[in-house]
Formats: C-alpha cells, structure tokens, sequence
C-alpha cells in the first residue's frame, strides 16, 4: 500500500482542517509519486531541500561549537579564511561545475556518447589545473605581499590555500551528480558529509591537545576536505562514466569554454555576492565582528536552502525543457518553480525571525548583537526568492551572457554599497547593502527572464504568461 498525505489527512484530521490541507497535500502526492519528469524533478528538489534542513542543523551546531571553542577573535579569523577558500576554491571551477549540467543531459539526450565523455574527462581536467595554478598563484601573492594583511591572517590563509584544488574538484563532481539527478550523491558529501567532519575533527584535536586557534580549525577543514573528495570520487565518478565506458572521448573545449566562462561569470559573482559582506565586514572590521557578522548570516541558512535546493533539482530539467524546443512546458514549469522556493523561504523567514536571538546566543556572549540584523537580511533573502531560480533558467537555456551581466551588475552595487555604508554604520552598513544588492537582482532578473523568454517569473504569477520570446 502506498503513502499518501492526503488519505492521512483524512483519516486523523477533523473534517474541517482535512478539507482545508486536501490540495496542498494533493500536490505533495503529486510530486512524490508521480512518474513523470516533473514528479522526479519535484522529489529531486523534495530530497535536496530535505538535505539542506539536515545540513543547516549540522551547520547551526557545528559552528556555535566551534565559536565556543575558539572564542569570537579566533573564530572570525577561521570564518574569514574558509569563507575565502570556498569562494576562490568556487570560481576556479571556471564555470564547469554548472556547464556539465547542462551538457550531459544534452548529449545524454541527443546520443552523443563521445562528448558526453568528453566533458566529464575534460571539466575534471581543467578543473584540477586552473585551481592549482590558482593556488601557487595565491602562496606566491602571499609571499610577496603578506606584510600588507593583518598577521593573525597570514598562516591561516597559508594553510587554506592547499586546500582549493579539492575544494574546485568537489564541486566538478557534485555537478557531475546533479547533471544525473542524484541528489544525495550531489549533496550529502559537501553539505553533510564535510560539516560533520570538520566538527569531529576540531573535537579530536583539541582533545589531543591542540590550541583552540584558527589554524586548527584550518588544517581540520583541509583533511575534512580532503576526505569528502575522495569519497566523491569512488561514489560518483565510476557510476557517471559506466554508459560510457567503452566509448573514445570527443573533446570540444574551445566550446566548452565560451559556454563555461559565461557561467563561469554568473556563479562566480552570485558566490561573491552571497558572500561580498562578509568579506567586506573582514576588510573594515575586527575578526570578532566578522564572527557577529557570520553567525547571523549563519541562521538565515534555513532560508537560503530553499533556494538551494529547488534549484538542485531544476536546473538538469530546464536545459532538458530548454534543448529540446518544448518553450510551452519550460514556461510552466519554470513558474511552478517560482512558487516552490517563494512560499517555503517566506515561511523560513517568519521562523528565523522568531528564534533568531536564541540562535545567536547559542554562539556564546556577544553574538546576539546581530539579531536586529536579521530583520534586514530576511527581508533581502525573500525579495530575490520571489523570482525562484530564474538565474538558472536564463543560464540553462543559453542565455549566460546577460545572466553575468546581470550578476556583475548586483555584485557592483552590493560592493559600493558596502564600501559607503560599512565605516559609517558597521553591521547595519552590511546588512543595509546586501539586502538593497539581492532586491535589485530579483528586479534584473525578472525582467531579464520576460524579455528573453516570455515568462513572468514572479510571485504572484496569475493569468498567462507567452512561452516565446518577447
């Protein structure tokens, strides 16, 4: 016998609440059980954003640990550093760990079994070249110019520079898995996996006798990364290569490469615009701030995942939608995509705002200092939710080159915001500039998806809406 919500529903509820719940959870059946792509795109997204709940608890508790353990100072300087490695570790992807999403559904799609080679060979390639060439790039910059940073720093970033090749490579191999559908395979190693051994590791060394500084925790995350790659390497990489196995790889990397730029230029400024305050409260502030300032960006995690994961499980069916001419079946799911991560990050919001305060002060004295913050914040996180994953619509459909410019367009107004506010009003500055920066791009956005493809990505999305371009 199968599950169903609705029958449940039914069964234990008084008929009036029953009949209230019966076509929300209609929808929930229909996304858990029905066969068709859409289902499996919604039970994708439903295991994704099950993921991301999982890994912000894990998240929430491994970093008040941590802040406990190294006090405010310390702890900052950590944040300040891995915060930068996951960037830099990020954009050294060069944009493949997105643009093999694409490709692989695409030449999976059309038969192309020899590019379809060619480009999972060839993204972990380049890949592991770029970011370790990036890496010596960093040691020698910090050689020559270490004297320039505040000293506390420069260990810390010494160490977390060894690190990004792994960092870059994990990505590659979580879009590998995402390309395919798998979202556990996608998600669990980076945002479970890593976390849990980060915190295991940081509890063994300090047991052991080692200071509770930043450079423990650094060298903690570099093993932890290490060890997740690994594993996502012997999970993910032989699974993915088995259709193909036996087929000589074709290698299109001067195409590769003018597709994966352009995205290379949307993720690189939507992670830096995801993290451009933090790195900003680094630059003008004490590491204690940046600590404050971490923790309560931190909590909107429950916010953010829901952009996450929606996004982890629609990307692969919209350059399937997208690729194969079907503009009228992109339109509708495109909108429905709109609501999935509206509703669940505005209800998150409500609840980060309730338990906000006793979050922060889980972190230890000091960090509820950043609780106002979060009414600014949450107001930013849900703005940009309203449009959906629309920057990964336009990327999946061919239209990068304005996603970027879009993306460098909110990452200048977020920097300059930062820049004016920040030695004026502290965190508040931050918080201010981030949440005007995330607004605008919704704004972009929006517009950007109805110009080029007809669709009103924005809720609320009544009445119809073309499937072609304007």
């Amino acid at each position: 016998m199968r599950f169903s919500a609705a029958s449940t529903a039914d069964r234990f509820l008084p008929e009036p609440l029953a009949a209230k719940a019966r076509p929300l959870l209609g929808k929930v059946d229909a996304i858990m059980f029905t066969g068709d792509e859409r289902g499996q795109a919604g039970r994708t997204s439903l295991t994704a954003f099950a993921i991301r709940i999982v890994s912000a608890v894990i998240a929430l508790f491994s970093q008040v640990l941590m802040a406990r353990w190294m006090g405010g100072f310390e702890y900052g300087i950590f944040v300040l550093v891995w915060t930068t490695m996951i960037i830099v570790g990020n954009l050294s992807c060069l944009g493949f760990h997105t643009a093999v999403v694409r490709y692989i559904p695409e030449y999976r799609e059309r038969g192309r079994l020899a590019e379809l080679r060619g480009v999972m060979t060839a993204s972990r390639r380049i890949v592991l070249a770029v970011s370790s060439a990036v890496a010596l790039a960093g040691l020698a910059g910090l050689w020559f110019f270490g004297d320039t940073i505040e000293s506390y720093y420069v260990i810390p970033f010494y160490l977390g520079i060894v690190c990004l090749p792994m960092i870059a490579l994990s990505d590659t191999l979580e879009g590998t898995a995402r390309a395919n559908s798998w979202a556990v395979l996608a998600l669990a190693p980076i945002y479970l996996l890593r976390p849990i051994l980060i915190l295991a590791l940081m509890g063994i060394a300090l047991y052991a006798g080692y200071a509770p500084d930043a450079q423990t925790a650094i060298v903690t995350a570099i093993l932890a990364t290490y060890i997740t790659t690994i594993y996502q390497i012997a999970a993910i990489a032989p699974q993915a290569g088995r259709e193909v196995r036996t087929t000589r790889p074709v290698f299109r990397t001067r195409e590769w490469l003018i597709v994966s730029l352009p995205i290379f230029l949307v993720e690189g400024f939507f992670f830096l615009l995801t993290n451009a305050d933090v790195l900003m409260v680094g630059w003008y502030m004490s590491p204690t701030d940046v600590g404050i300032y971490f923790a309560t960006v931190k909590t909107l995690a429950l916010v953010h995942f829901v952009y996450f994961a929606v996004k982890a499980g629609v990307a692969q069916r919209y350059a399937q939608y997208a690729h194969s001419g079907d503009m009228v079946t992109l339109a509708t799911f495109a909108r429905e995509t709109v609501a999935w991560t509206f509703w669940p990050s505005l209800a998150m919001g409500a609840a980060v705002l309730i338990i906000g305060k006793p979050m922060l002060m889980l972190f230890g004295p000091g960090f509820d200092a950043g609780y106002p913050l979060l009414y600014v914040l949450v107001f930013g996180v849900v703005a940009r939710a309203s449009v959906g994953p629309a920057e990964s619509l336009l990327t999946m459909s061919g239209n990068q080159n304005i996603c970027a410019a879009v993306y460098g367009m909110t990452l200048g107004i977020n920097i300059v915001l930062n820049v004016l506010l920040i030695p004026q009003f502290g965190l508040w500055g931050a918080a201010l500039g981030t949440a005007i920066a995330m607004t605008s791009e919704a704004i972009m956005l929006a517009f950007v998806v109805w110009r080029r493809l007809g669709i009103l990505m924005f809720v609320p999305f009544s009445g119809k809406t073309s499937a072609g371009a304007v």
